[in-house]
């Protein structure tokens, strides 16, 4: 896990960094301007013959767009600089930057940014546009100059590259103080910046790299954080070790109680997730009349049919015979596809009260405890929660899809630790919460994966791994993590418009296999 930091974190570092490492500014700088070129590459390819223009403020972002221009001119890019503001003016770091680039390039390759009209059509002609207007400071909305600037190159329609954040982001918050960038790439430096993960950073930023600047290890743990950003480091550390002496019993037991008519493919797609993350065993428990719809959906799980009422769907009476179901297994999913009957809400209630082994409750489960929330305290061990922003309203006392979707963070953060239970908050950047208050937040994942059934699908990943003995908090984020990446190789083969839960499910393997490998 990597700490995710505000503004002010950030520039504290900095400034220990260069005060009390004696590592200069101008050194970080040239090791943000070569990250940020790697990185350019890497996504756009070479730069060599590429008209790339760039759009540098007075401060040190704005010296970091320098470096970045020299750095590129030497891959014989065709460079040219837009400066807001006189030399005069700048930072003495940016200065320095400015000369170093100036004696390489001519005063020629830099020109004063001058109006709107004149902007717009220099950047139409670009091929790639880098943002080195604003950075990690700003506090108050952008106006003026700057404010055209911001405007020009979101009407210029090219590819924008932004340096640390787009400008115009709130580094903490995320909001958008009076207008902002809206990037293609996003290359933030030293530690990722909690604007970039939350409220409208999430659409602005665009993809977010990280590029290492050399702050002492030292003084990165001495930050004070809570919010972290999942990393492949940690899933691959976290995922269970298959040894040649293994069985299907090595790696769990994983039941799931889910299901009911018109709403099978829940269970199944739970299931199927649960075998396809490495879960031994699989059964699914489900309303008696629909076991036969859900066997001929499922080939390598097993099916136990349980009591049912005359809709179709679990009945009270199914208590006792649940209750052995759940002894019986390694790890529980009680949610998917169980529907609102009131009999089922009264039994779904009764077995959270008694679970004793690692557990999720997703979906119907959780609209179970709207209102009961009271309940999750008497589990005797603290079950992972799966809501989207409407599930954790009807959880939260006084809360509303707004409300939860504006303080994603906190909102997860604060009721797992009021609760004692771990929470996964679905939605864009999906946020993992645990009983202490640190929340960890997912990179990975794409809107294509806004479909119906992907959330039964993490569902049945976190119990494939809670089953194969994983810890709660490893299962919900490692499970988090890849579930977003089989959304993102789902995507790559086939876009995001068309994509089903299905085929995160296919791609779930794949996702393993390259945690493994990184």
């Amino acid at each position: 896990m990597t700490k995710i930091v505000t503004g002010a974190q950030m520039q504290e570092l900095d400034r220990r960094t260069i005060g009390e490492a004696h590592v200069p500014g101008t050194v970080l700088m040239e090791r943000a301007g070569s990250g940020l070129v790697t990185n350019l590459e890497h996504v756009f390819g070479s730069a060599r013959g590429k008209r790339i223009t760039i759009l540098c403020g007075k401060g040190n972002n704005g010296g970091d767009g320098f470096v970045v221009a020299r750095l590129l001119r030497r891959r014989q890019a065709h460079v040219r600089i837009l400066t807001m503001t006189p030399v005069s003016e700048l930072s003495r770091d940016a200065a320095t930057m400015y000369r170093q680039f100036v004696r390489a390039a001519g005063k020629s390759a830099v020109q004063p940014y001058r109006s709107a009209s004149q902007t717009l059509p220099l950047l139409r002609e670009s091929d790639i546009l880098i943002d080195a207007l604003l950075g990690t400071g700003l506090s108050s909305d952008v106006t003026g100059r700057y404010g055209d600037a911001i405007d020009n190159i979101n009407e210029s329609g090219r590819p924008v590259v932004a340096v640390d954040l787009p400008s115009g982001l709130h580094a903490d918050t995320g909001a958008i103080l009076g207008r902002a960038v809206k990037a293609s790439l996003t290359v933030t430096f030293g530690l990722p910046k909690l604007g970039l993960y939350q409220n409208h950073g999430v659409d602005l930023a665009g993809p977010i790299r990280l590029v290492d600047i050399g702050i002492p290890p030292a003084y990165i743990d001495a930050v004070t954080s809570r919010t972290m950003l999942m990393t492949p480091a940690f899933v691959r550390a976290s995922l269970p070790t298959r040894r040649p002496s293994s069985h299907k019993g090595t790696f769990g037991h994983a039941g799931i109680i889910a299901g009911s008519v018109g709403k099978t493919g829940a269970a199944a797609m739970a299931a199927r997730a649960a075998l396809r993350i490495g879960a031994g065993l699989v059964t699914v428990a489900v309303p008696s009349s629909v076991n036969d719809v859900l066997e001929a959906k499922l080939l390598e799980a097993m099916t136990i049919p349980m009591p049912e009422t005359k809709s179709r769907t679990f009945a009270r009476t199914a208590l006792d015979r649940l209750t052995a179901f759940i002894a019986a297994r390694t790890a529980i999913a009680i949610g998917p596809g169980l529907s609102t009957h009131p009999e089922t809400v009264e039994l779904v209630q009764a077995l959270t009260k008694q679970l004793d082994r690692p557990a999720v409750l997703d979906a119907d489960a959780l609209n179970a405890l709207a209102g009961r929330a009271s309940m999750l305290t008497a589990c005797k061990t603290p079950p992972v929660l799966t809501p989207h922003p409407g599930e954790m309203a009807r959880l939260e006392t006084d809360a509303t899809t707004q409300s939860v979707n504006a303080d994603r963070i906190n909102t997860a953060a604060r009721f797992a630790r009021e609760r004692g239970v771990f929470v996964v908050l679905k939605g864009a950047r999906t946020v993992v919460a645990r009983p202490d208050g640190t929340a960890a937040i997912c990179p990975t994942g794409n809107p294509g994966m806004a479909t119906a059934g992907t959330g039964d699908v993490l569902t049945g990943m976190i119990v494939g791994l809670l089953a194969q003995g994983l810890s709660s908090w490893e299962a919900a984020c490692v499970a988090t993590y890849l579930h977003g990446c089989a959304g993102d190789l789902a995507a790559a083969e086939k876009g995001q418009a068309g994509l089903i839960a299905g085929d995160l499910i296919e791609q779930i393997p794949f996702a393993v296999k390259i945690a493994h490998e990184t």
